[in-house]
């Protein structure tokens, strides 16, 4: 993190022309298990990665905002017009100015502020970058103003600036993990209380490592397929007369099936029903300590989200198939699909290999070539020294 850090620094200097009062760093995030049970109430066990979003940031006279990022060289301004009307400052800025906006709406006093931007979280590669920018924003403002803000209510917010102002119908999955997760944790969430557990998840005790694989796909929360995928199971709890998918158990899950009007809807509802269980499995196998046990689960969870909720892409299906073949204990997309990344449960010694026959896989297939990083949980938004 010292060079994304730097950066941010550097891009303030030069930007602003003085130094930060301070500087902010935000994870991005990796869902070990649940893909989209977040905005159906269910379960969710996503943990903060090492690549970071960090903001450099100082105060700045009256209720102005200037936003530079190292991504387009380019600073973006705004005023409390602007930031007070959803829609108005558009692309990258947006995520800015949606923080600063859900700030006010929720009645804090935010100061004006300027902002530098590095970033070490690949953009469109599903690692939530987007929630990672507006966590280190909203860390920055809130310690620069001074704002009684619990770590707690901090997700919500965050996640209110996305939806309302941005447009993008995200869970409050991201969120929560790119402020609350814990170093050597995976974060255990109940999206309905918003009730969270670190659960251990030690993988180098294990011996094993976690591969996570590009897909060079773009990943994009914003689109319309997002959006179906989400409005279908909402269609469906009313259609069976429950809050959330959530409140259908597994045991129940054929009567309900039973009940539905088409097999689209049937098969949207299986995954996120089974999905929910997969990740009451997982948390139990981890607090048992068995950390290799999770390994298959994660492999169903992939079929699920291929098979049921048609969220896969072929760039994705073979990086999963061909970890898998080489000897990978599970492997399954993270993030809300259409492109993204997979998250590989490997032997530590035998990541590169993984990584190799997945990289010859997509050779093979004409694939442009896949990027791959092992990582080990992390810890969530803080402020840096």
């Amino acid at each position: 993190m010292t060079d994304v850090a730097a950066r941010a620094t550097a891009g303030f200097r030069s930007a602003y022309g003085q130094q930060p009062a301070g500087r902010w760093a935000a994870p991005g995030r990796a869902n070990l298990i649940g893909e989209h049970t977040d905005y159906n109430d269910g379960f969710v066990l996503p943990f903060a990665l090492s690549l970071r979003t960090v903001v450099a940031a100082s105060p700045q006279p009256g209720e102005r905002w200037t936003a530079w990022s190292e991504t387009t060289d380019q600073p973006v301004e705004f005023g409390a017009a602007e930031a007070d009307e959803p829609g108005r400052v558009t692309g990258w800025g947006a995520y800015v100015a949606g923080v600063v906006w859900a700030l006010r709406e929720a009645g804090y006093a935010v100061p004006g502020a300027r902002l530098a931007i590095a970033s070490d979280v690949p953009l469109g590669s599903g690692l939530s970058s987007s929630a990672a920018l507006e966590a280190a924003v909203l860390a920055a403002l809130v310690d620069l103003g001074g704002l009684d803000l619990p770590a707690e209510r901090r997700p919500r917010l965050a996640q209110r600036a996305e939806n309302a102002y941005v447009g993008a119908p995200t869970g409050i999955m991201d969120q929560s993990a790119v402020i609350r997760c814990r170093e050597g944790h995976a974060l255990f969430l109940d999206c309905r209380t918003e009730t969270v557990e670190h659960i251990p998840f030690d993988l180098d005790a294990a011996g094993l490592a976690m591969l996570v694989v590009d897909s060079r796909a773009p990943h994009r929360h914003a689109d319309g397929e997002y959006a179906s995928r989400r409005k279908s199971c909402e269609a469906a709890a009313s259609a069976l007369g429950v809050p959330a998918l959530r409140d259908v158990a597994v045991a129940d899950l054929d009567a309900a099936l039973g009940r539905l009007p088409d097999d689209e809807t049937r098969r949207r509802v299986r995954h996120v029903v089974t999905e929910d269980q997969r990740v009451l499995d997982t948390v139990a196998l981890l607090r048992a300590g068995r950390v290799r046990e999770t390994g298959p689960l994660l492999t169903a969870s992939h079929a699920s989200m291929r098979d049921d909720f048609e969220i896969t892409v072929p760039e994705i299906d073979t990086a999963v198939e061909a970890a898998l073949a080489a000897g990978a204990l599970g492997a399954r997309m993270t993030g809300g699909g259409f492109g993204g990344c997979v998250l590989a449960l490997v032997e530590a010694a035998s990541a590169d290999a993984v990584a190799d026959a997945v990289t010859r896989a997509y050779a093979e297939r004409g694939f442009t070539a896949p990027r791959h990083v092992t990582v080990l949980p992390a810890p969530g938004a803080t402020r840096l020294p």
